[in-house]
């Protein structure tokens, strides 16, 4: 077995989710659950089917977001991973539960902006997803300023009142 890093192709930050899932359908699920979440939604999702001809099976609204999705599935290559990366204005936070509720949904590694390595183990049959390194190690504790400056910013993007 080797282990070994996979940085996310992610240029722009752009906002994306990666998980593990068990069936073929689980592209037009996670489509159809983007679609019904957020009306106008734009994205890219890719699928590594497991088993059968092993494509990256692939949907969206977005042919950038497609692409990106297609290219990191393509990398990461894990068996029944996915990625799928959202256009601009939209966010994990609004689709997470909604991915999450697709029955064939296992398990949801990281939604992040954030610049990300997975960490890959591959062995004879194929590679698996052991977890990933989300952003960057904290640089010491919020003081009394920060968490003020936090509850602000929560407020100006409107998740907060």
């Amino acid at each position: 077995m080797q282990l070994m890093t996979l940085k996310i192709d992610n240029p722009q930050l752009t906002n994306f989710i990666l998980g593990q899932t068990h069936f073929i359908k689980s592209v037009e699920d996670l489509h159809e659950a983007l679609v019904n979440a957020v009306p106008g939604i734009r994205f890219g999702v890719a699928f590594c089917e497991a088993s059968g001809q092993c494509l990256v099976r692939w949907s969206g609204t977005d042919e950038a977001m497609i692409e990106l999705a297609r290219t990191n599935a393509s990398a990461i290559g894990a068996g029944h991973s996915f990625v799928i990366f959202l256009g601009e204005g939209f966010y994990p936070l609004n689709v997470l539960n909604a991915i999450k509720m697709v029955p064939e949904v296992c398990r949801i590694f990281c939604a992040t902006a954030n610049p990300t390595e997975v960490i890959l183990a591959e062995t004879d049959q194929g590679r698996a997803i052991l977890g990933v390194v989300d952003g960057f190690s904290p640089k010491g504790i919020e003081d009394d300023d920060d968490i003020q400056g936090r509850k602000n910013l929560l407020r100006q993007i409107g998740y907060k009142l």
